[in-house]
């Protein structure tokens, strides 16, 4: 069957009565079929025919156990987009009132500032009710970052992550599982191209022209990714200098991208070779790579 959304319970139910699911990229099944009439009865014969023929593009799959553990970071990073509209909304609130101190409204002493502000009765009403929200969301993340550092921490290959500087498990737990097996890739630029950070290229005739990024592949992995590239810069002394001097000739937001790609490229590696930071640094740079076995 074609990759589709919701369909967990089907595929589980199928696996369960002994049937082998293979999942395939809807996108080049699609592309597969000139034709512009698209339903049911065309799409299944259009599957059949791939299969006979060999060319079915199979997609990987995680198991149970790494699509509920997908669950646990998905669920802390959607608390934590809510607490951020949250902390937006006080924001709003202080702002109204002449009280301009972005971050710093979050210290102690602006949020003493905050809540002695003189305001109306429906307006008290609404920063009360946001500061409990905010509150409650806080014990929350609590509740899911701790676990998550346990997860991170019983995890060979998230622990062997976290050396690269950085990287944290948050960050690590993901890329473990969005990647799965990384032997199914033969070389960086295709974890690059998974992961959508690559550049669009529209070339002919001997003339190149790159766009913006693809952002094919899985968008919350490639916010990560940036997030984890700026911290890396800040603490890793090679990344820093290339990510300097692409800002020389680049926008900021093409070299944090940059690092992101590279900080990709170079977890890819680290699980490939099952090489720490920062003997990873010395295997990247080589052109002969001394790969390890699938085993």
């Amino acid at each position: 069957m074609a990759s589709t959304g919701n369909c967990q319970s089907f595929v589980e139910m199928a696996t369960e009565t002994g049937h082998d699911v293979w999942i395939g990229d809807a996108a080049k099944i699609r592309a597969s079929d000139s034709r512009q009439q698209k339903h049911d009865r065309r799409d299944a014969a259009l599957i059949l025919k791939l299969l006979l023929e060999g060319r079915f593009p199979r997609i990987w799959i995680p198991s149970g156990e790494e699509k509920d553990l997908r669950q646990l970071l998905i669920h802390r990073y959607k608390l934590v987009r809510i607490r951020a509209q949250v902390k937006n909304e006080l924001q709003h609130l202080a702002m109204n009132q002449g009280v301009t101190k972005k971050r710093k409204l979050w210290s102690k002493t602006g949020e003493k500032v905050l809540r002695e502000l003189p305001l109306k009765p429906w307006a008290s009403q609404r920063r009360k009710d946001l500061f409990r929200i905010r509150e409650m969301l806080n014990a929350q993340i609590d509740v899911l970052d701790q676990a998550v550092v346990e997860v991170a921490e019983k995890n060979e290959k998230a622990r062997l992550l976290m050396t690269q500087p950085g990287v944290g498990p948050i960050t690590s737990m993901a890329f473990v599982l969005t990647m799965g097996d990384v032997h199914r890739f033969q070389r960086g630029k295709q974890v690059a191209s998974y992961l959508g950070l690559i550049p669009r290229e529209y070339s002919s005739g001997g003339h190149q022209r790159f766009g913006s990024i693809s952002k094919q592949g899985n968008r919350f992995m490639r916010m990560l990714l940036v997030e984890a590239a700026q911290c890396a810069v800040r603490c890793d002394p090679g990344m820093r200098s290339e990510y300097l001097h692409r800002c020389h000739r680049k926008a900021k937001g093409v070299a944090k991208v940059a690092a992101a790609r590279k900080l990709a490229i170079r977890l890819y590696w680290m699980l490939r070779t099952n090489t720490g930071y920062p003997g990873v640094v010395r295997v990247e740079s080589s052109s002969r790579v001394p790969l390890v076995s699938a085993s």
